[in-house]
């Protein structure tokens, strides 16, 4: 009979550790399911555009590249007035606005507002389009800090009014692009243009439409 309870109280405590490992395991299951749930939806993964060498990349670094690409996109449908400057460019910046940020929109909307009272959008036709030759290149992303960048983009700027030719410019715009990642659904690529840096636009030089000015820096 001794021999039996002892065979039984083995039984006992052999349950008892399988409970034990079950509670573990409960435990470690419910940490797991923790830690999917707070992992976000959804994530932007800025790739470079030339793989030819490879590339290592992280979730928060945005190359130079992308955030060129994405100045000169957004910037251009911004200037973009197919039919008449009064409607089109009204309709422009509530097109991109996602890609702005409250201050840029809102000095956009000033804008917008100074130039109606004076009659210059009126059947106005703009468009802006990268002059051949200065197309993305390392210098033209100024690195300020990992959430802020401006982008020097070479423009031809084109305006018309009832089919007559008034402008036609080549014109060095610095904007000043930012992490602005609040609305990934409306905007994926988590970044938005916030106005013109340095001195702002303006028209550039015979040197600087040739390139004799980067060449003579390189050669100084």
């Amino acid at each position: 009979m001794r021999r039996y309870r002892h065979e039984i109280d083995n039984v006992r405590a052999h349950l008892r550790s399988l409970w034990a490992v079950i509670g573990l395991e409960a435990l470690i299951i419910l940490a797991l399911w923790y830690g999917w749930s707070q992992a976000p939806k959804a994530f932007t993964v800025h790739v470079p555009p030339d793989l030819r060498s490879g590339a290592i990349l992280t979730l928060e670094e945005v190359p130079p590249a992308n955030v060129y690409a994405f100045a000169f996109y957004i910037f251009q449908q911004l200037n973009r007035w197919p039919e008449d400057g009064a409607r089109d460019f009204g309709r422009a910046i509530f097109r991109v606005s996602p890609y702005l940020t409250p201050k840029y929109r809102a000095e956009l909307l000033s804008d917008l507002e100074l130039k109606g009272r004076k009659g210059e959008l009126a059947y106005r036709v703009r468009g802006v389009q990268q002059i051949p030759g200065h197309g993305f290149e390392e210098r033209r992303v100024d690195i300020l800090d990992d959430n802020v960048w401006v982008v020097w983009l070479d423009l031809d700027l084109f305006e018309s009014v009832k089919g007559m030719t008034v402008k036609k410019t080549a014109i060095r715009y610095p904007l000043r692009v930012v992490r602005h990642a609040v609305d990934l659904e409306a905007n994926p690529w988590g970044l938005a243009l916030d106005g013109f840096a340095a001195e702002g636009p303006r028209r550039m030089t015979a040197a600087e439409l040739t390139g004799e000015d980067r060449a003579a820096e390189e050669q100084g």
